[in-house]
């Protein structure tokens, strides 16, 4: 679902720009004042995560394909703000340095993936929450929550197509909804198995675990977990389905990519996520992912440090709200 630039008007884009500046602004001054030391590496490990794993796409009907967005994965983990701070740095790392999403266009991206996907689809798995307990109802919340940040991000994009003239809402809103909705069944699947095994493994980190006795440092877990991301990503790529996505789908359904693109503001270094200078593609791409990845989990871990001074007090859980 990220759009290039000279799809959206200059209305749009400086709209969804001061928006996103405002959100993520918003986010970090939340952060100066509420993120735990502890948080620092984990808050880097899942943007590693969601980095590798938007790189996975997965078949869907229609020929279409998609891939874990992660917003209410982050948010449960981290917490909104840190959520949408995390997501920010995986979308501003895709745009930059492998053309996944224009430099125009990255507030809207922001927009539609860092602050409606995360605090949509956060606000409506802590609504859930409140109304089924137990670790059944729990799972039920991440999983609807998961689903419905899909389609929130889907629908804003359909109105930022709209607000431009690109396409008409009526054709818009179905087009987006319908195949998101498929989408986010994936997106769903997948947060909730995450979630879930993550709760059995380190239960201080989701909001109904018990911490253990005696938890593991969580830089070592950082540590373990940067390297099983990295493994599943190599794993994973040969693996990954080649199908545009719902956005690509639904642009050349209704045929608004099929004008000229714009120049690009920019020559990233790794477009299309392919290293340059090695002669396999999918070799080239294995490195490009796990060169993105590291660079995600090293900027996230330095906003998180910036944001989160030693000095300052602990608090006990990374996932209860911050």
């Amino acid at each position: 679902m990220h759009i290039p630039d000279g799809v959206l008007s200059l209305e749009a884009l400086g709209a969804t720009a001061a928006l996103s500046l405002t959100g993520i602004s918003t986010a970090l001054r939340r952060l100066r004042v509420g993120l735990p030391r502890r948080t620092v590496p984990l808050m880097g490990l899942a943007a590693a995560f969601l980095f590798a794993a938007q790189m996975l796409n997965f078949p869907v009907a229609g020929g279409t394909s998609g891939h874990l967005l992660g917003a209410v994965l982050a948010g449960v983990l981290l917490g909104p703000s840190a959520a949408v701070v995390a997501m920010t740095a995986v979308l501003v790392v895709q745009c930059l340095l492998f053309a996944d999403g224009g430099v125009l266009a990255l507030g809207a991206n922001v927009f539609n993936l860092a602050l409606v996907a995360v605090l949509g689809g956060y606000a409506v798995y802590r609504i859930l929450l409140r109304l089924l307990p137990g670790r059944r109802g729990f799972l039920i919340a991440v999983a609807f929550g998961s689903w419905c940040s899909t389609i929130l991000a889907s629908l804003s994009c359909a109105a930022e197509l709209a607000w431009s003239g690109v396409v008409s809402w009526g054709l818009a809103f179905p087009a987006m909804a319908s195949v998101h909705m498929l989408i986010g069944l994936g997106e769903a699947v997948i947060t909730t198995l995450v979630i879930a095994a993550v709760l059995r493994t380190r239960p201080d980190l989701v909001p109904l675990g018990r911490a253990p006795a005696s938890p593991p440092r969580s830089g070592l877990v950082a540590a373990y977990g940067l390297a099983l991301t990295i493994g599943l990503l190599l794993f994973g790529l040969p693996l990954a389905s080649s199908r545009p996505d719902g956005f690509e789908r639904v642009a050349v359904a209704l045929g608004f990519l099929t004008r000229p693109s714009e120049p690009s503001l920019l020559s990233p270094p790794m477009a299309d996520y392919q290293v340059p200078g090695i002669g396999s593609a999918a070799v080239a791409t294995c490195a490009a992912g796990v060169v993105g990845t590291v660079i995600v989990f090293t900027l996230a871990c330095g906003l998180a440090a910036a944001l989160s001074p030693r000095s300052r007090t602990e608090k006990p859980a990374a996932g209860a709200g911050v």
